[in-house]
């Protein structure tokens, strides 16, 4: 891939038209009291200081069936589009990852990419979606990118966030080229703020209480993100994270002061170290089968 286009669609989950989105459940669902529940579902409104206002378009905050109804949205509107698109009008290879409404295209040739991009624009029109003007761009990435910048004195190829990871046209230590992921800074921060305010609350737990909570943050956040080339973030995230708690820890008592020697070794104890979690791309698709 040569480039990668990273659309959005401006407010997907307010702007899903109830005509079409009945319609689509309606190809494969016949049952009459499904259909009228998943109505009843859209018709819900919103409720704002104890004021009801209907809704005529979007699928409810929150609701449980919003992600599910999102899906088979796009899935006639974008999924079944974009395979007939790729077979029909391209020439070169197109990868499409769609995780519900965020979309990520790598395009072998530019000018396939830029076509795709006004064709898709006329395809969510006709649904009463459009792409965010802003968010929505294509960028030159992939093995090639560095060097061509280079030679057009542009700097370092442009990097894209996608499923809480910035993705970045990189090269091992044998100079060979590789997709490196750190986690997005400000997905980052937004964690260690939340767990900031969840220290505040815990002040006056017992020390082993906190510890077994934090162990668990920890270990939950890094069954996620501890994958190739983002150890260092996750140093960051813990090495932050021990911070917060000696804060919360000297600000709860005024007797004695918490030296950093016992801090590290409460750290030790209850933090888990960064380790990766998850195999290299070239292990992870290096699958082998009995036959």
């Amino acid at each position: 891939m040569n480039y990668v286009l990273d659309a959005d669609i401006r407010g997907f989950f307010d702007t899903i038209s109830h005509e079409w989105m009945l319609r689509m459940v309606q190809h494969r669902v016949a049952d009459r009291r499904i259909l009228r529940l998943i109505q009843k579902w859209l018709k819900a409104g919103v409720m704002e200081e104890g004021n009801w206002t209907e809704t005529e378009r979007g699928t409810p905050q929150g609701a449980v069936i919003s992600p599910l109804l999102a899906n088979i949205y796009l899935h006639y509107v974008f999924d079944l589009w974009v395979d007939r698109w790729r077979k029909q009008q391209a020439y070169g290879d197109v990868i499409v990852v769609r995780y519900a409404d965020d979309t990520v295209l790598g395009f072998q040739h530019r000018v396939e990419a830029d076509r795709f991009l006004e064709d898709l624009q006329g395809r969510l029109a006709k649904f009463g979606l459009e792409l965010h003007p802003e968010k929505t761009r294509r960028i030159e990435f992939g093995r090639y990118a560095e060097h061509r910048r280079k030679k057009r004195e542009e700097g370092k190829p442009e990097t894209f966030d996608f499923l809480g990871f910035t993705h970045i046209s990189g090269k091992n230590r044998n100079g060979t080229f590789i997709v490196r992921r750190q986690t997005v800074a400000k997905r980052l921060r937004g964690k260690l703020q939340e767990i900031k305010q969840q220290l505040l609350r815990r002040r006056h737990y017992p020390v082993a209480a906190t510890g077994e909570w934090l162990r668990s943050v920890v270990q939950g956040y890094f069954n996620y993100h501890a994958v190739p080339g983002n150890l260092d973030r996750l140093s960051i995230f813990r090495t932050r994270l021990t911070r917060l708690w000696h804060t919360q820890l000297v600000q709860r008592s005024q007797r004695r002061r918490l030296t950093w020697d016992r801090m590290n070794r409460l750290a030790d104890r209850w933090l888990p170290e960064p380790r990766l979690l998850h195999p290299w791309p070239t292990m992870r698709f290096a699958a082998s089968h009995l036959r």
